[in-house]
């Protein structure tokens, strides 16, 4: 026990009175006896408050002698450093029982105390149990009557908690200061476990409308692979906004929860990560496989860092909106821009009529189909010779759609060549094929919300018509090169000038593609079955031709007329419209005339066949004279340009169409190109 004795009583300090009393007079000598012994006894009971005061308390309350060497340490002192016994110690150096690199730090606080001043530090010292204990230590002389020093005082306090406190938000705040996303989630959970050292911390974030998924796991000394679980208590109560701690048996008292189980785990506390709107987004946990203390210094650390994360997961949130923003706007961007090329396109190589024309029964009769299915968003499968202007009947159909908003998309599958049909209808990402330097959007994504105009459609490859088909069937497709499946809302119309069951029966068209095409069929009629609408046509081309050529054109004689009557016209009406502007190129006025060499062929009727009718539909039967009929004009057209099908003066150009569909027409009908 520490003892501060006050030492020999010195006569010198008591009262005078006393010192002054007569010893003769026994009454008085009595009195002066008993002062005397209060004086004393008060002196003790003095001494005695001071000893036990000391002795009580927490703190570390050694004495040194002026080279540094312990003479006394407190009661508080030997239960802070887990010794028993002080005697073993007694006058060992101070400064030689603090670690190495806190030695020369206690030296020259013994130094500074022994000269009268006052010395302060702070450092961790290892008990006999080898746990380390961080102490603020004060150390100050004791002075003797003359105010010297005599003695040294040296007074600690445990700040253990408050240092470890402080390390950790260090540690953890600069371990998380530099990184966001996912390496937040992951230095955090991992800072955390080996500051805390706990066997188990994970970031987890909300996924509507009773899952978490989570972010960031350490378990065992390390990160692992993240998982989605169902809410169950106490996490379901975390989300819920509370805290939940539980020191122990945790297992037990929720049994249900797998998670727990799987983790071992004894404790668990968990803290919301709110919103700065106070939305919960998800939880920060912790949890160990023994029981853990409900400290309030733990629980203010974790409660800050769940504050940072429910920010992290604040800000990653409206970074993805941002993102997802931003890809809108580029994809829009990209549309429009693939918009604006394809009109180009259009404006620059589009050879059509600008109004369907013509009264006739057949016509009137297609055109009420037209009327019937365009407000649906039915797939129409348009069937008609060449020629005939299957393209102005499915851009009537889209004018007269909820879908006229939206540009009508066309594409030829016809002038596609067979490698690229794909990346031309689904759109391709950059480096998916040789000579894909840079992402294209396909036509169907372009034709999004509107219409697309499948021309020729017996012309697409076999496999080509497999995707066709999902995207009828689903609405949904995968660009060439790239996983991610794009979602459309598209109207398909569809065209042909080829028997689709034929081509089913020979195998080169998909019998299920057929069924989802032929929703709707409308056949358009071939000009011979309305030669009443010649004249109207005729009259419809002059008017466009007298603005084009810059010269009056009145239209064609009665001989001329009576001729393009009994014409077959294989061609159909672009047949019509190209006779029309040659003759009106070699007519030196306004009255035109048919020359022997503007019709290809004439029909029976104009030979004087008077077996055929200048009106008969041409059916199964005739399909091998028209056949020849169409093969003939072509040969001729080709003997005029020389044998060249593609350019401005090529043959395609006067027969109105697409140089590959012409060569696709030649190799059909057997005839050879140079």
């Amino acid at each position: 026990m520490v003892r501060f004795a006050l030492g020999p009583v010195d006569m010198k300090t008591l009262p005078i009175d006393l010192l002054n009393t007569p010893s003769s007079s026994p009454a008085t000598a009595g009195s002066a006896t008993n002062d005397l012994d209060a004086l004393l006894e008060a002196l003790r009971d003095r001494e005695e408050f001071m000893t036990r005061m000391i002795e009580s308390s927490q703190d570390c309350i050694r004495v040194l002698d002026l080279d540094g060497r312990l003479l006394s340490v407190n009661e508080g002192g030997k239960r802070a450093f887990e010794i028993q016994d002080f005697e073993p110690i007694r006058g060992a150096v101070w400064s030689e029982m603090w670690p190495a690199e806190t030695r020369e730090m206690v030296r020259s606080a013994v130094e500074t105390a022994r000269c009268g001043g006052l010395a302060r530090f702070v450092g961790y010292f290892p008990t006999t149990t080898g746990t380390p204990k961080w102490r603020d230590v004060a150390v100050s002389a004791i002075l003797d009557r003359a105010g010297r020093p005599k003695a040294l005082l040296a007074l600690s306090r445990d700040v253990t908690e408050s240092r470890r406190t402080e390390r950790l938000l260090s540690a953890v705040t600069e371990g998380t200061a530099s990184v966001t996303g996912a390496a937040f989630h992951e230095s955090l959970v991992r800072l955390l476990a080996t500051s805390l050292e706990v066997a188990h911390v994970y970031v987890a974030e909300c996924q509507p409308p009773n899952r978490v998924r989570v972010r960031a796991f350490w378990k065992e000394g390390r990160i692992r692979d993240s998982f989605e679980y169902e809410l169950e208590p106490p996490c379901s109560e975390v989300v819920q906004g509370h805290e939940r701690i539980y020191s122990q048996q945790v297992r037990a008292l929720f049994p249900t929860n797998r998670v727990l189980a799987d983790l071992g785990g004894e404790s668990y506390l968990g803290m919301p990560a709110v919103s700065s709107t106070g939305l919960v987004l998800g939880h920060l946990v912790v949890t160990d496989v023994k029981a853990i203390e409900k400290d309030p210094l733990w629980i203010s650390v974790l409660r800050t860092f769940a504050a940072r994360v429910g920010v992290e997961l604040e800000r990653e949130h409206a970074e993805q909106k941002l993102r997802a923003a931003l890809g809108e706007v580029q994809a829009l961007k990209n549309r429009l821009e693939a918009e604006n090329v394809y009109l180009q396109e259009e404006l620059r190589t589009e050879q059509r009529f600008d109004e369907i024309v013509g009264r006739s029964p057949a016509l009137l009769a297609a055109l009420h189909k037209v009327e019937l299915v365009a407000p649906t968003d039915s797939t129409v499968l348009i069937v008609g010779e060449t020629g005939c202007g299957k393209e102005l009947f499915a851009r009537a159909v889209h004018s007269r759609s909820k879908r006229s908003v939206r540009p009508l998309v066309k594409v030829n599958c016809g002038a596609i060549p067979p490698g690229l049909v794909e990346s031309e209808l689904f759109g391709h990402v950059k480096g998916a094929f040789t000579g894909a330097v840079e992402k294209r959007i396909g036509r169907f994504e372009l034709a999004n919300a509107g219409t697309i105009f499948l021309d020729e459609i017996s012309e697409l490859p076999l496999d080509a018509q497999v995707k066709l088909l999902r995207v009828l069937q689903e609405q949904e497709f995968e660009p060439v090169g790239s996983s991610r499946t794009i979602r459309v809302n598209v109207r398909v119309i569809a065209a042909t000038n080829r028997d689709l069951d034929q081509a089913v029966r020979d195998g080169t068209f998909r019998a299920d593609l057929l069924y989802r095409l032929n929703v709707f069929p409308i056949h358009v009629p071939p000009l011979r079955e309305r030669l009443s609408d010649v004249g109207l046509l005729v009259s419809f081309f002059t008017a466009g031709l007298t603005r084009k050529l810059g010269k009056p054109v009145k239209g064609f004689n009665a001989r001329s007329m009576e001729r393009l009557l009994r014409y077959s016209w294989p061609g159909n009406v672009r047949e019509l419209q190209n006779v029309v502007e040659r003759a009106a190129i070699l007519s030196p006025g306004p009255v035109l005339d048919v020359e022997g060499s503007l019709l290809a062929s004439e029909s029976p009727a104009y030979r004087g066949d008077s077996q055929a009718s200048p009106t008969t539909s041409a059916g199964p039967t005739d399909k091998k004279r028209l056949d020849e009929v169409e093969r003939s004009h072509i040969i001729s057209v080709l003997k005029t340009t020389g044998g060249v099908v593609g350019g401005g003066k090529g043959a395609a150009a006067i027969l109105g169409l697409h140089p590959n569909t012409l060569r696709s027409r030649m190799k059909k009908l057997g005839i050879p190109s140079h």
